[in-house]
């Protein structure tokens, strides 16, 4: 596997911390600057709410009126509205420390590239403690700001696959100063609450169909004009399985063109943002993420969890979770008819498809649970704190 010091082990299998070495109960500031909400949030608050139940108390810094602030407060959880409007906002630093300060707060926790800089130099003024979680398997850059984000203002650099521990690696951050957290399913968003039939008579699919799903919002790194392209193929081979695409961005109207210039548009559906993930999941056949990049893919181990078979691409974290002819099929990345070969076999061959669900769930207890990730960042948060 990639660099990194993967917490709990040489593989992802996490180990648990025994009770007797968990630390006392701590006070840890989360900053996250974005103000939608999508895999990486999930994550923040499945932290939070495993910290919460081992005792620590958690503030959660995010932008006023961001979807992560309505869900804070819906939970109650501790929220602090602080504008994060771009990289050069001093008045956000500032914000940032003072809340630091009257929180007592002994560790900050940043989650997104804007709160590491921002959030980063607000701990480093304050003289407080802080890790940083990069989700994202895009390259990094070897910059003086770099530099200062995993070297200065942060103690330890958490990665949530090895693909992305070698991005950092690879952007001058030392592996000494990388640990390896893998992300979990939270067991909520898989759940369902409506029969399978229900949701299938919803959508307008029928019993016989066979149901490709994605989850991901409609931006090109994700890759849905790739599927698209493999669909029309299988379409060409007589096999026309229903497609729907949960999400919305910025690429929706230019993939609903290319399904209708394809021949499609009875076949794709587009269903916007959803909350009911688990009444999709139990409704779909498949799970497709097609995606260009992608640093974990939080919507396979979703997949996973919940017993769907998964076609993917074999990028990043993402071709590291799934694993190929056991819990899904991976494909090169920007390949349609490799995409299109892999979905005809799951497609044509029902027992294929149920082997490949029936080890999800036994994928996801080797690491990807939401306890292991949190013992992990229960550990790494002491280790930091003892080396301060």
């Amino acid at each position: 596997m990639g660099g990194g010091e993967l917490l709990g082990g040489d593989s992802y299998q996490l180990t648990a911390i025994h009770p007797t070495a968990m630390p006392s109960s701590l006070r840890i500031a989360h900053v996250d600057s974005e103000r939608g909400f999508s895999g990486g949030e999930v994550q923040v608050f499945l932290t939070i709410d495993g910290l919460a139940q081992r005792g620590h108390a958690n503030l959660l810094c995010c932008p006023p009126g961001s979807r992560i602030q309505a869900e804070a407060e819906r939970r109650a959880v501790s929220v602090q509205a602080v504008s994060l409007r771009n990289d050069l906002d001093a008045a956000a630093v500032w914000r940032l420390s003072r809340r630091f300060r009257a929180g007592d707060v002994d560790l900050v926790h940043l989650h997104t590239g804007r709160a590491a800089w921002l959030g980063g130099l607000a701990a480093w003024l304050g003289g407080l403690p802080a890790i940083v979680t990069r989700r994202m398997d895009r390259p990094v850059t070897r910059s003086w700001r770099t530099r200062l984000i995993y070297t200065r203002f942060s103690a330890r650099a958490v990665a949530i696959s090895p693909a992305v521990a070698d991005c950092l690696a690879g952007g001058g951050v030392p592996r000494a100063r990388i640990a390896v957290i893998p992300e979990a399913v939270d067991p909520r968003r898989v759940r369902p609450t409506r029969t399978r039939a229900a949701v299938r008579s919803a959508e307008g699919a029928g019993a016989e169909d066979t149901v490709l799903l994605v989850l991901a919002a409609l931006v090109r790194r994700k890759g849905h004009d790739v599927l698209l392209d493999a669909l029309a193929a299988l379409a060409g081979c007589g096999s026309r399985p229903r497609l729907w695409l949960a999400g919305d961005g910025a690429e929706r109207a230019a993939l609903a063109s290319q399904a209708e210039r394809l021949g499609l548009g009875a076949q794709v559906r587009f269903l916007g943002v959803r909350d009911d993930i688990g009444d999709l999941l139990a409704a779909a056949d498949v799970v497709v993420l097609p995606s260009r990049r992608e640093g974990l893919g939080n919507a396979a181990l979703e997949a996973m969890g919940a017993g769907r078979a998964v076609v993917a691409s074999a990028v990043g974290g993402l071709g590291e979770a799934v694993v190929d002819g056991r819990t899904g099929l991976l494909v090169p990345a920007e390949d349609a008819p490799a995409l299109a070969a892999a979905l005809e076999r799951v497609v044509r061959d029902p027992d294929l498809r149920n082997r490949l669900a029936a080890e999800g769930p036994r994928r996801i207890a080797e690491g990807f649970l939401p306890e292991q990730m949190v013992s992990a960042y229960e550990r790494l948060y002491q280790d930091v704190l003892a080396a301060d």
